[in-house]
């Protein structure tokens, strides 16, 4: 990985560019994405023993998760086609990267989004950069059906992980991983909604094998929140019900082929219950200090269930992604933590409910 500009990174585009389609220096469009920790968890030792799990925190990206690495993609592809606007379906991350995008492109956004199932973080980055949000009575499954139907008519371009331009640019969490570690991990956890990511992961590092940088291939571990799954029961859910937003998804775009990645890689596709998620999501805050949103607790909560059935041994790497930051669905934490202590202004006090 060669930082461009005298040391300076220059977003997945620029700093990946041997690996990606080609596009023209002036079409593309960064908000310098990319380049996010790989952080190496040292407090879950009583769970994992001699395992190395490590968190590749996709939350520290520009617009707070891992759809940057796509947007930055789509939205660069579609300003050298000359596009004017763009539109997308979304749980909410997408909304947030598109209207961001569109924003440093100087482009118009569309986004759907399924009314009152859209995090309020997420909802309000999307109005903030000035997209021109649509709140429909319906899940994200009947949105996508009609940016479908719209980008079929109009003219406005999918940012959806359909476009494929979304999936080459989530690839490069796969190199970084690679780069990171020096090596590709033993298992790569993530979570499954849409399935893009799972699907884009696998491509990456197949890439990377195929160019010998690595010399071996990760086995791809995808969860899904049991409310809302539909590769897990082998058909779509018509209502998918989740705490975790971002993966309540109930018949997702990339299906085919997340399972092709799960095959050919020899890893799995299984659910975990919102109790597991919300446990996963309030132990990498308590003790990794790492803050997460509720659907990225998933990969977490699915490393968890593996090693108590005896799939991980100790000598594995295990990285789990999380795909988007905590503040982004604040309300969650909220609901599902003790309340603040209410105590007067006065130091005694303060002290004996403090312990002292």
């Amino acid at each position: 990985m060669q930082l461009t500009r005298k040391g300076l990174w220059g977003g997945i585009i620029r700093e990946f560019r041997d690996f990606l389609p080609e596009i023209s220096d002036d079409a593309i469009t960064t908000l310098l994405e990319g380049n996010t920790p790989l952080i190496e968890c040292d407090n879950l030792k009583d769970i994992f023993g001699d395992i190395r799990l490590l968190l590749k925190y996709e939350g520290l990206n520009p617009t707070g998760s891992f759809k940057d690495r796509g947007m930055t993609m789509a939205v660069s592809k579609a300003r050298e086609e000359n596009a004017k606007a763009i539109i997308c379906a979304s749980t909410g991350n997408t909304s947030a990267a598109a209207a961001a995008y569109a924003a440093k492109a100087g482009m118009k956004a569309f986004v759907l989004v399924p009314d009152g199932a859209i995090a309020m973080g997420k909802l309000s980055q999307a109005i903030m950069h000035g997209a021109m949000v649509l709140q429909i009575k319906g899940n994200f499954d009947d949105a996508l059906t009609i940016v479908k139907e719209i980008t079929g008519d109009y003219p406005v371009k999918m940012v959806n992980s359909i476009n494929p331009f979304r999936i080459e640019g989530q690839k490069t969490g796969a190199f970084e991983v690679c780069e990171h570690l020096g090596y590709a991990p033993t298992y790569h956890f993530l979570p499954v909604g849409n399935a893009g990511n799972i699907t884009a992961y696998w491509k990456g590092y197949k890439q990377y094998h195929h160019e010998n940088i690595i010399t071996h291939l990760p086995k791809m571990m995808g969860f899904q929140a049991d409310g809302a799954a539909p590769i897990v029961r082998g058909r779509p859910v018509e209502h998918p019900e989740t705490i975790a937003t971002a993966i309540k998804i109930g018949n997702p775009a990339s299906w085919d082929s997340a399972l092709r990645a799960r095959d050919e890689s020899g890893g799995v596709i299984e659910a975990v219950t919102d109790e597991e998620i919300l446990a996963a999501y309030k132990l990498l805050a308590a003790r990794e200090g790492v803050y997460c949103e509720p659907a990225s607790a998933a990969s977490l909560a699915g490393a968890i269930k593996m090693k108590k059935d005896g799939v991980l041994n100790d000598g594995d790497t295990v990285v789990c992604t999380l795909t988007g930051h905590g503040l982004k669905d604040p309300d969650i934490a909220l609901k599902s933590s003790e309340k603040p202590v209410k105590v007067p202004a006065e130091t005694k006090k303060i002290l004996k409910v403090m312990g002292f």
